[in-house]
């Protein structure tokens, strides 16, 4: 049976475009549909929308009000499914031709953050936003009642569908390269040995961009409670403002500037925890280092309360005082290198693999597809 992925807009790095390149590996004879395809050669043969050949395409916050119906006006085509990868709009779309009427699905890493949930995401607090908020929320929501099956990224997420979309939805995990993080460590490159040489022997991870609702701010509070120093790992707006904080504290913290692969592979394992504060609808980075062996305090609202077992590969904060972080980071240490890794592979791609595959043939009557040497 012949399929279409449709995806919001495509870029070189991000978790969303990580889901969309394994659907394409699981699915590689369906059609792929974008707004714009800006991920440098990533993705090959993805047809783009309209939008990539205006100057909107240039600035995401301009372009919303026209998606709704650019996602409307798609070309005609012929398919028995339509799969839509969505963060934004992408489940409004609606092709020409037999495709229009051929069951869709949407795999949604969330409803609009900052359409639904402003207060998660600073770009929708504006007054601005909040009025386009108030008029899209019922035509989003319209939408939503298409699909003949949604997947959520996490359980955290499915309750956010079905609080804003009054839908009910399978829980299926992101695919994560657990394999390549549990791997034998990879030679990195002359600089990156010279920082590895310059870090403590025992060192409190944060790894994100640098950006306030991240909050890194706690890793440095983390640290300051146990007594241990931290390590930065990342880059971004916030940088300023992070090295301020940690000017005012007695803790040691170093920066290490946006980390090549094999760099974070290796500041995962070497790490005592990784420190993960965030509030995220799944959280990647956990999994990766629970995948090297090594536990992880994070938050106990999002989705990193679905991946990190509390007591057995990390320690869930409640309240981040002083107090509560102490014990967490003792209890985190205590975890055994093996459970983090084996808890891990439980968010591999292979089962995302085999989950999205049985999801979809359930969904339209059609036949799992085989899993090819790819995704093994």
């Amino acid at each position: 049976m012949s399929g279409i992925l449709v995806h919001e807009w495509l870029a070189r790095h991000g978790g969303s475009e990580n889901v969309f390149e394994v659907l394409s590996r699981t699915f590689p004879d369906a059609e792929r549909f974008c707004l714009w395809d800006d991920s440098d050669g990533r993705f090959a043969g993805v047809h783009e929308t309209v939008l990539a050949r205006t100057p909107l395409r240039r600035s995401k916050a301009v372009a919303l009000p026209f998606m709704p119906s650019v996602w409307r006006h798609l070309p005609a085509r012929h398919a028995d499914w339509v799969l839509c990868s969505s963060h934004l709009f992408s489940h409004h779309a609606r092709f020409a031709g037999p495709a229009r009427d051929a069951p869709k699905l949407v795999y949604a890493h969330t409803p609009a953050r900052y359409i639904w949930v402003p207060g998660l995401d600073g770009r929708g607090r504006g007054p601005a936003a909040r009025t386009g908020s108030s008029l899209l929320r019922p035509l989003d929501r319209k939408r939503a009642a298409e699909p003949v099956a949604i997947a959520a990224n996490s359980a955290f997420v499915a309750q956010r569908i079905a609080d804003t979309w009054e839908r009910e939805s399978t829980v299926i995990h992101p695919p994560i390269d657990v394999a390549a993080f549990a791997a034998p460590p990879a030679e990195v490159a002359p600089a990156e040995r010279a920082t590895l040489a310059e870090l403590p022997a025992e060192f409190l991870l944060g790894v994100s961009r640098f950006v306030p609702y991240k909050r890194l701010d706690r890793v440095i509070e983390t640290g300051l409670a146990a007594g241990v120093p931290v390590v930065l790992a990342g880059g971004g707006p916030d940088e300023g403002r992070l090295r301020a904080i940690a000017a005012k504290r007695s803790g040691r913290v170093i920066f290490v500037r946006d980390p090549s692969s094999g760099l974070l592979a290796e500041l995962y394992r070497r790490a005592l925890a990784l420190v993960f504060p965030a509030v995220e609808d799944f959280g990647i980075m956990p999994v990766e280092a629970m995948a090297t062996g090594t536990p992880v305090v994070a938050n106990a609202i999002g989705g990193t309360a679905e991946t990190v077992v509390d007591g057995a590969t990390g320690a869930l904060v409640h309240e981040w005082t002083r107090t509560e972080l102490r014990t967490a980071v003792d209890r985190a240490v205590a975890a055994r290198a093996e459970a983090c890794v084996a808890r891990a592979f439980e968010f591999d791609t292979p089962v995302f693999v085999d989950r999205i595959g049985n999801w979809l043939a359930t969904a339209t009557g059609s036949p799992p597809p085989a899993r090819s040497a790819e995704v093994r």
